[in-house]
């Protein structure tokens, strides 16, 4: 099951990073294509300075409205519309090629590949790399291919509009054959045109392979966005960067010094009784979202939500000197958080939700745990039990928090003439005996 939402979070992105792109190809390709026709339309009239270059000015229109339509239709994946379109596309690039102007003199049909202007074929190609799948690419040199000899067929088979000119053309080069079918005006230039079709395809090929690597690429980005997303809630953005550029994988079982802390509301079920459901969830929310970000902000990782609770550890993924330092400030803000939080219920009319934590410093075993099909990194040893003990520990001795002589050892050790301050407030209490330690444990208390 978390496999297949994890998919379908890929699949999310990914579609929508695809579609971004493809609507940006898109614009790119509609104006890369108008300023080629516009190019194209002012050389024709250096080529063909009369009136007769208005029939393919109109034609020249037909294949920027053709670009606008595609721009309002595209889409990503499969798309019968855009098919369509880049088949009229291709028809009409080859009616204009094949096609003589109606305007001028008729000549032989055979003449219209004398000109080699397969070569505008390429203008469309250019323009669907942009806006184009790889796969529609593919399509489109094996259409083009189609069409192209299609029209060559047509041609090969239609009758000879001016024989003399080929039985002139035989007498005058008489006893060369070659040079009479290269410069024949009603011979189809064969060899050529499957040549101009051959590097077509070649260029349509590579052009579509090229687009089936960016968008493995884009696949993989989007991906990455994922994950990075994913670290982003449970570690503070300082650290994503540094997992980032590790090698190592996150979950490698190991041992390290770590000051974990529970969090907790005093009294949640009963307050949660007297809301609704909708007022529990925004309770809740509002409170995971205020202590989150004072465990981000002081460089801890948020191990989890616990319903009305949550659990962070500092010193995750990788250990520091300011660990047990950090999770004292953290503590102190969740306080001071909790005030302003409790500040704003009762000025709504809502009773105020004390809050408990435990902070407890040791040595602890961190790594994945679980099956093949779901894995979670965890801290795990006899400091988690503690910590939490210590949680419990405040509502028996009247404390907002509680934590170990080992916290403050470190503290000390870590901060140095810094510990006073942030133990500003906090005060030794009697050694403490935990359920399930035969051991007691020195604490230290803040009200």
């Amino acid at each position: 099951m978390a496999r297949d939402i994890a998919r379908e979070e890929i699949n999310s992105v990914v579609m929508d990073a695809m579609e971004a792109d493809k609507r940006e190809g898109q614009r790119l390709a509609v104006k890369a294509r108008w300023i080629a026709l516009a190019v194209i339309a002012v050389f024709l009239v250096y080529l063909n300075p009369t009136w007769a270059v208005l029939y393919y000015e109109v034609l020249l229109l037909g294949f920027a409205a053709i670009a606008w339509v595609q721009l309002k239709l595209g889409r990503v994946g499969f798309s019968r519309p855009e098919l369509f379109l880049m088949a009229c596309d291709l028809a009409l690039m080859t009616f204009t090629l094949v096609v003589p102007n109606p305007f001028y003199d008729p000549w032989p049909l055979a003449m219209q590949f004398r000109f080699e202007n397969f070569i505008y074929f390429f203008v469309l190609l250019a323009g669907g790399a942009l806006a184009y799948s790889w796969r529609t690419i593919i399509a489109m040199g094996v259409w083009t291919t189609g069409l192209w000899t299609a029209a060559l067929i047509w041609v090969f088979f239609q009758p000879i509009a001016r024989p003399e000119l080929s039985v002139a053309m035989q007498e005058a080069l008489a006893g060369d054959a070659r040079l009479v079918e290269f410069l024949d005006p009603n011979m189809v230039p064969i060899h050529s045109q499957v040549q101009n079709i051959l590097v077509f395809l070649i260029v349509a090929a590579t052009l579509a392979l090229g687009g089936w690597r960016a968008q493995r690429l884009l696949v993989g980005q989007a991906e990455a966005e994922r994950e990075r997303a994913n670290l982003a809630r449970y570690f503070p953005p300082n650290i994503i960067d540094q997992l980032a550029d590790r090698d190592q994988p996150l979950g490698a079982v190991r041992t390290q010094s770590v000051a974990v802390m529970f969090v907790d509301i005093v009294g949640f079920t009963l307050i949660a009784e007297r809301q609704s459901p909708e007022e529990v969830v925004a309770t809740l929310r509002d409170f995971h979202g205020r202590m989150e970000t004072e465990v981000f902000d002081n460089s801890g990782t948020l191990d989890k939500f616990l319903g009305d609770g949550l659990m962070a550890t500092f010193g995750t993924p990788d250990p520091g000197p300011h660990d047990a330092s950090n999770a004292v400030q953290c503590a102190r803000a969740m306080v001071a958080a909790m005030t302003d939080m409790n500040r704003e219920r009762a000025a709504a009319g809502s009773e105020p939700m004390p809050v408990s934590i435990g902070i407890h410093y040791g040595e602890v075993v961190l790594g994945d745990v679980g099956s093949e099909r779901r894995l979670e990194f965890a801290v795990l040893g006899d400091v988690v039990n503690v910590a939490s003990r210590l949680e419990a520990l405040t509502r028996q001795i009247g404390a907002s928090v509680v934590i170990s002589d080992g916290l403050v050892n470190s503290l000390r050790d870590g901060a140095g003439a810094g510990a006073d301050d942030l133990l500003d407030g906090f005060h030794q209490g009697e050694q403490q005996t935990l359920r399930g330690r035969d051991e007691p444990i020195g604490v230290w208390m803040y009200a």
